[in-house]
């Protein structure tokens, strides 16, 4: 069995205390909206889409949450097995580049949900944090058990703009006053991280304020997958990703916006990508 609990800290103390964030969901009355927009990057393309009644949860699923569903079920997560063309389990894993790595990311051997960066590292005392290092197969494993599903990517960036028309939900300045309003990268990425937001890699879910929906995280902390396909690789479907994560920063990438989409394979499990379900306008409570 797996033992979860607190709220655990990076080595960079929080510039505020995060707040214990229950599980619930949030009901969405559908509607036709704008998706896209056109001040950034092209594949964020302008159209209207209508979307239908649905709730969805208001974090992202936590550690603990998915560490229910494995003890329940033995469930194997992909990066817990053999990986093609490295023959080991592991993941793909963040690591800021040096003169003899240049590379970014790194296929970690023993990297998965229980040890996102790698084997010397653990969730313990991480239960609130959301899970990463699942693939499309295993967030729609956890959504399939929950009796939910994995959302659009029409339905995911509908709750996340919120009715909202600003650059971000919360207005048109990033850190309005100086306020860090989402875990993102702050300073020059992929040297430098400034912390500014008290995190260095996620944080809680629940920890910045939530939009006018009453959800938290849609934006920034980790990327979230949606079950829109977008396309295939020789390797694997690939599908859209949502709402940015703890690397996203000003000069590079900047897709802590909820119009921003990004592509993933289905079989590449990362220590920035989570997920978060929904089902329809009358849900099935998950455990």
């Amino acid at each position: 069995m797996v033992s979860l609990s607190g709220c655990g800290k990076t080595s960079v103390e929080p510039v505020f205390t995060c707040p214990e964030t229950a599980y619930k969901t949030q009901s969405i009355i559908g509607g036709t909206f704008t998706m896209g927009t056109p001040q950034q990057y092209p594949e964020e393309i302008l159209r209207s889409v209508t979307v239908s009644d649905f709730d969805i949860d208001i974090h992202e699923v936590t550690n603990s949450q998915f560490a229910t569903f494995v003890d329940e079920t033995g469930y194997v997560t992909t990066a817990e097995k053999p990986q093609v063309g490295f023959d080991v389990p592991g993941a793909a894993v963040f690591m800021p580049p040096s003169i003899g790595h240049p590379n970014w990311w790194r296929f970690v051997e023993g990297a998965n949900w229980k040890n996102p960066e790698g084997p010397k590292s653990n969730i313990q005392q991480q239960g609130n944090y959301p899970v990463v290092q699942v693939s499309f197969e295993d967030a729609l494993a956890y959504a399939r058990w929950a009796k939910r599903d994995l959302p659009t990517e029409a339905q995911w960036e509908f709750a996340a703009k919120a009715n909202s028309e600003t650059r971000y939900v919360w207005g048109d300045v990033r850190s309005p006053d100086g306020k860090e309003m989402a875990n993102t990268w702050q300073g020059a990425f992929p040297i430098q991280n400034t912390n500014e937001d008290g995190f260095d890699l996620r944080a809680p879910v629940g920890c910045y304020p939530a939009n006018s929906f009453g959800l938290h995280d849609m934006i920034g902390n980790v990327w979230e997958w949606t079950k829109s396909e977008t396309g295939q690789s020789s390797e694997a479907t690939i599908y859209a990703i949502k709402g940015g994560s703890y690397l996203c920063a000003e000069n590079y990438c900047a897709r802590y916006r909820s119009a921003a989409r990004q592509f993933q394979e289905a079989d590449l499990p990362t220590n920035h990508i989570g997920f978060r379900t929904v089902s329809p306008s009358n849900p099935t409570p998950i455990r």
